[in-house]
């Protein structure tokens, strides 16, 4: 049961994946595109100057719950690869409950309001020919601790299992 529940946790994280790597490939197309036109052709566009900065707001929000399903996160690992496979899992799932769950709930509370005001002001850009719907952005941010809370419920599983000797970290790699 915890192993058919870990995938649908990865699943749903690799969605968050694609949709992350997905915003990155626009990004980088943007910034071509602002590229050329300013160097080649003498011409910008603030509206595009402001999308690359959007762009990457998605991809840092939303790639912050992908990474946590991939354990890409940064740690300081003199101690902890020394460790057996069930004491890093105790690690991570102590680390999910006492750090990232508080952590994901407070900042994604607390960014509610931020997003509600954005969206209600029909908050836009200041400079002229810049982008309307700022609130759109403003809402990934609830969102994002959103996301980063169920892939953490999938991690924390994840762990379990592994404490469990469901599998092993050597064995996650190949699922």
């Amino acid at each position: 049961m915890l192993l058919k529940l870990e995938k649908f946790f990865n699943k749903f994280a690799d969605v968050i994946g694609s949709i992350t790597a997905f915003a990155m490939v626009l990004m980088i197309l943007n910034v071509f595109y602002d590229v050329i036109m300013r160097y080649f052709f003498k011409s910008g566009s603030i509206a595009m100057q402001e999308m690359e900065w959007h762009l990457f707001s998605v991809i840092i929000l939303l790639g912050v719950a992908y990474t946590l399903k991939e354990d890409g996160h940064v740690r300081v690992d003199l101690i902890y690869d020394r460790l057996a496979d069930k004491k890093k899992a105790m690690i991570n799932m102590v680390g999910v409950v006492l750090f990232i769950l508080p952590i994901a709930l407070l900042v994604g509370i607390s960014s509610i309001n931020n997003a509600h005001e954005a969206f209600l002001s029909m908050e836009q850009s200041g400079d002229p020919g810049g982008l309307p719907y700022r609130w759109i952005v403003k809402s990934l941010i609830p969102l994002s601790f959103l996301l980063l809370i169920i892939t953490s419920i999938g991690y924390f599983i994840r762990n379990l299992n592994i404490y469990k000797g469901f599998h092993s970290h050597e064995d996650y790699n190949l699922l």
